[in-house]
């Protein structure tokens, strides 16, 4: 399995320091409101939205705003959203999925075709890229929840297929219908995870030199601006010199 990377932890550090607050709310009240509407409004009922209030709450956002995003959902009036995945090629041809949340399909494909093509890459057809991901559940903690050891013995009791851990923290992976058991368990042993996802991992990483990591930067970066896009994801890593360049 590809090991976690560290352009990851690179573009938290980034997101924490550049995002703006206002856009990283919208983006996730929109999931809230949707995974509300689609289930039970209830987060202990409907594993998607304890998923989204629990991604909500690692950033900050105001209970009164998650409360909000919530009762949106039960809103008559409240928008009709479209979830669609987006496939692509990056420069070099580094694998790229956009996952998207949208009220307007013609709209976020005009945008997000015109953000791989400005950046020297193109969009496939669905399924172009997802056979070299793993759709699984990623559960996160700190450094300080244990050693690598420890955190290894709770994830395989937790029910998780595998653990990567560094400097950083740790991050545990399982299958993705085993998210909410896995995650719950982990939190019995553990403590409070940082973050519990759905995510695409890449089943193995492309190095990148400087000039590819930085036209790749700024598609990443064009493509988290939209408002419509919820997430990127992608399969290449930069060497630890060119990360400290970066």
């Amino acid at each position: 399995m590809a090991g976690h990377s560290k352009w990851a932890n690179i573009q938290h550090r980034k997101g924490r320091q550049d995002a703006a607050r206002s856009k990283l709310f919208s983006k996730l009240s929109k999931e809230i409101t949707v995974a509300a509407k689609m289930g039970d409004p209830d987060p202990e009922k409907n594993p998607r939205l304890r998923l989204a209030v629990k991604a909500a709450r690692s950033q900050s956002m105001p209970k009164d705003v998650i409360d909000r995003a919530i009762k949106k959902s039960q809103a008559g009036d409240a928008a009709d959203y479209t979830e669609i995945r987006y496939e692509g090629y990056g420069p070099n041809g580094i694998a790229i999925i956009v996952e998207a949340l949208t009220d307007n399909l013609n709209r976020t494909a005009s945008n997000v075709r015109s953000y791989f093509t400005k950046c020297g890459g193109n969009l496939g057809q669905t399924g172009s890229v997802s056979h070299s991901f793993d759709r699984m559940g990623e559960v996160s903690y700190p450094v300080e929840a244990g050693s690598a050891d420890d955190v290894m013995m709770a994830a395989l009791e937790a029910g998780a297929e595998d653990v990567d851990s560094d400097e950083e923290g740790h991050w545990i992976y399982c299958g993705f219908e085993e998210l909410s058991e896995v995650s719950d368990a982990l939190e019995a042993a553990l403590g409070e995870s940082t973050e519990s996802k759905l995510v695409w991992r890449p089943q193995s990483r492309t190095e990148v030199d400087m000039e590819t990591a930085q036209k790749l930067m700024r598609l990443i970066d064009m493509l988290e601006e939209d408002d419509d896009v919820q997430t990127v994801t992608h399969n290449f890593d930069v060497p630890e010199e060119v990360a400290a360049a970066l």
